[in-house]
């Protein structure tokens, strides 16, 4: 399953809890987003994010499969394909876009701008709005009557949902989306000789005008319009289970870093582990933070749940020690880990440490995180801007890349005081 620009793998969680009762169901970050590194090149093209394809497909030991992908990850496996046919049984695509001239024109640089962190989190709000208009108009930069969608929301969960993925890309994310709007638009020839592939869109969707714009397919390529999200995803896995074909396949695993299934009594997940698979050490962030921003060549680090990468707690997050103990214990019997490095308990009034930062309609949050992960650097506790609390930083600290990999975590960690709060009473 490969993912739209600019989102990442995240994007299909849902769609893989369905699809997982009929597949093993695979989705890597496409390079540049998500947690995957960008291609080693200025200006890579489709065919190298489809032979990057091909090349993790090798790397896991997936000989043959079937694919899906949405808009420019449909675009990304239809060329994989053409290059290299003999590793598809099928595909299904969710609109596939065929731009004229005038419109390629028109997305010019406007499009894909820069982005960059800025000192005093500008760039968010920024990002905040290009998020959201994007479901008003399309392209997301064309504010005329003529521009806008039907399917135009307000919603802060999904724009947030987006805001992650472009946090994790940055700048990257004019490379993968750039490279698919420049690709050519031709599907195989009617002639082909290639596996068959299903192309469905939805009402609403911007795409849906170009399915007339496709040419004659090949033999068992189909494409047609469908009402609703949901049309195209139930056709979408009919044709993926009639023609696929069985794999046994063991897949190849990562081995500095990955996910364990955690159950207790309150938490029933994934929690997200880093570092060297043999060390008999685990070390535990500090709250707010997570483990990418944890240095430590000797010990595995854990995000626990409701931080980093982890799963967050099925209810509310526990603000007693028990709870935390149980899931650090577990984690640590199924990685092997003997002794436990805890964090130090920060210093200030949890309810002032973390303010709520739930996403809002006017995506305030974010550069309510940022302003507190840049006080941080400069006092202890970050709310209490003052003389007498003012510490010593380092000027490498405090660069707008360092406060944006720190802002993240932040506004990742969805139970950072409940943590702060039974870490406090650990000792009773």
């Amino acid at each position: 399953m490969v993912h739209q620009s600019p989102r990442s793998s995240a994007e299909y969680e849902e769609l893989m809890r369905a699809w997982g009762q009929h597949f093993t169901c695979i989705v890597p970050d496409t390079p540049g987003f998500g947690l995957s590194d960008p291609l080693r090149k200025d200006d890579p093209d489709i065919d190298d994010f489809a032979d990057a394809l091909a090349q993790f497909m090798a790397a896991l030991g997936v000989a043959r499969t079937a694919a899906y992908g949405f808009h420019s990850g449909g675009i990304i496996l239809v060329t994989a394909m053409k290059r290299h046919p003999q590793l598809f049984s099928c595909l299904a695509v969710g609109g596939f876009a065929v731009w004229s001239a005038q419109e390629m024109e028109l997305f010019g640089e406007s499009y894909l701008p820069e982005f960059h962190a800025m000192q005093y989190g500008e760039h968010l709000t920024w990002l905040w709005n290009r998020i959201l208009e994007q479901t008003w108009f399309f392209p997301w930069f064309d504010v005329r009557d003529s521009a806008r969608l039907s399917v135009a929301h307000d919603n802060p969960a999904a724009v947030h949902a987006v805001v992650l993925d472009m946090l994790d890309s940055g700048n990257a994310y004019r490379a993968g989306y750039g490279a698919v709007l420049r690709a050519p638009r031709d599907i195989p020839a009617a002639d082909s000789i290639v596996p068959p592939c299903l192309i469905t869109t939805s009402d609403g969707d911007p795409l849906q005008p170009h399915i007339d714009r496709l040419s004659d397919m090949p033999a068992g390529w189909e494409a047609h319009r469908v009402a609703t999200p949901q049309q195209h995803q139930d056709e979408s896995l009919a044709f993926l289970r009639k023609h696929a074909t069985d794999s046994a396949a063991q897949f190849a695993q990562d081995n500095d870093a990955g996910f364990v299934r955690i159950e207790t009594e309150l938490f029933s997940g994934l929690v997200h582990w880093r570092g060297p698979p043999d060390a008999d050490a685990m070390r535990i962030p500090a709250p707010g933070s997570e483990a990418e921003l944890v240095e430590d060549a000797q010990a595995i680090v854990i995000d626990l749940p409701g931080q980093g990468l982890s799963d967050d707690w099925q209810g509310t997050a526990p603000e007693q020690w028990p709870e935390w103990q149980a899931v650090i214990g577990a984690a640590a019997g199924i990685l092997n880990c003997t002794q436990i490095r805890l964090p130090e308990i920060p210093v200030g009034d949890p309810d002032r440490l973390y303010p709520d930062l739930t996403p809002d309609r006017f995506g305030s949050y974010l550069l309510r995180a940022w302003q507190i992960v840049r006080a941080a650097k400069f006092f202890a506790p970050w709310y209490a801007a003052d003389a007498d609390h003012a510490i010593e930083f380092d000027e490498a600290g405090i660069t707008p890349e360092k406060l944006a990999t720190e802002h993240r975590a932040r506004i990742r960690a969805t139970s950072a005081k409940p943590f702060h709060l039974a870490l406090s009473t650990k000792g009773e």
